[in-house]
């Protein structure tokens, strides 16, 4: 069956992706394996990031399902690192505290644990759990930029909430409050008090928004009251993204930080693993939509070095593609795309025969629905 090979070329290239960080973190060697290409300086944060960011994707198949087999050494390889990240004396214990960047990795970080609250988390011995609450915490010295930053110190507060830890509800109060403001309409926010072209509406802040109103919001009337608009807006968010998916499988190489590559689809993936898609969009169509993406992305030349680690690219090699922000680490945010991987084999995003997607579909002469904007 066509659809059950793309969840097992999926689950394929995720683990392809994901085991060279895992694998060394667990023996504490990820700092000096990891091949950081980029600005001499991001060597400092290159670890953290390409941990946290694995974590955010692969962690919905870790709890997905029992621990034999293959999830079972993913899983106990997530809970090393874990460890190894965190202990004061392991030659991997990562940068949570210096510079600004350990707050958008300790979000990530958080993202994951709220992810796989049982195969991240519960699973962990105490001192390890105490060591991750301790790290978190260290980044609140750290002041975030005056944009989608703020839903990472947040995020990273309703993880410590989660762990039963002090949190601090005002950093959440704002987050919320200010992207609210910073709404520009037809289902994209501002990052900041500008709107941009680029792909943070789907990296970040409607990710974060779902997951962390879905962590909180019951604490607070207002921000319960949020979680509606914010799903409303997110689905929205999603039937352009999947449009954007032309009928060859590529997708415009629009605003930075393209070097996340198929992260880019980070809320589409999302939502389909929380089984919120809109109407007007099929979850089997998703599925073939991103699949092309995925095959026409990891599969370019130069994606990945002789031992197997990401190189910096959009569709391959492609070293002037990354800002002075993106190092080797930065580039394991793609492997959010795999979230729907937390999805059984008989659900329907994997069990539903393939689909055209919008764009192949009208391409070909074929009907699709008019497009309509969110009003309100």
């Amino acid at each position: 069956m066509p659809q059950l090979q793309d969840r097992t070329y999926w689950l394929q290239t995720m683990l392809r992706i994901a085991e060279p960080v895992l694998a060394h973190l667990a023996e504490g060697r990820l700092a000096a394996s990891l091949p950081v290409q980029g600005p001499p300086d991001r060597q400092v944060y290159a670890p953290l990031e390409a941990f946290a960011r694995t974590l955010a994707g692969i962690t919905p198949w870790l709890e997905s399902g029992s621990e034999d087999g293959l999830r079972g050494r993913f899983a106990a390889l997530a809970r090393e690192g874990l460890d190894q990240a965190t202990r004061p004396d392991s030659p991997d214990r990562m940068n949570f505290g210096e510079g600004g960047q350990p707050i958008v990795d300790a979000a990530f970080l958080a993202q994951a644990i709220l992810r796989a609250p049982t195969a991240l988390w519960a699973k962990l011995p105490d001192r390890v759990r105490g060591q991750v609450a301790a790290a978190l915490k260290e980044t609140r010295s750290r002041k975030p930029c005056f944009n989608n930053w703020l839903l990472f110190s947040a995020l990273i507060e309703a993880a410590l909430r989660r762990m039963g830890e002090d949190w601090d509800p005002m950093r959440v109060d704002y987050a919320l409050k200010q992207h609210e403001q910073w709404y520009a309409g037809d289902g994209a926010y501002g990052d900041g008090p500008h709107f941009h072209w680029d792909y943070y509406n789907s990296f970040v802040i409607h990710p974060m928004l779902i997951d962390l109103l879905a962590e909180v919001g019951a604490e607070d009337p207002e921000w319960e009251a949020m979680r509606e608009p914010a799903l409303r807006r997110a689905r929205r968010y999603a039937e352009v993204l999947e449009r954007l998916i032309s009928p060859e499988g590529t997708f415009p190489p629009l605003g930075r930080s393209l070097a996340y590559r198929f992260g880019a689809f980070h809320l589409l993936a999302q939502l389909a693993l929380r089984r919120q898609l809109p109407d007007s969009l099929p979850a089997p169509q998703v599925r073939a939509a991103l699949t092309a993406v995925i095959r026409n992305m990891i599969e370019a030349e130069g994606t990945f070095d002789e031992n197997g680690w990401l190189r910096i690219g959009f569709r391959g090699h492609q070293p002037w593609i990354g800002e002075p922000y993106v190092s080797t680490g930065s580039l394991y945010l793609c492997t959010v795309v795999f979230l729907p991987l937390g999805l059984d084999a008989s659900d329907p995003f994997w069990s539903g025969e393939p689909m055209d997607w919008t764009a192949k579909k009208i391409w070909s002469g074929g009907q699709a629905r008019i497009d309509k904007a969110l009003d309100g």
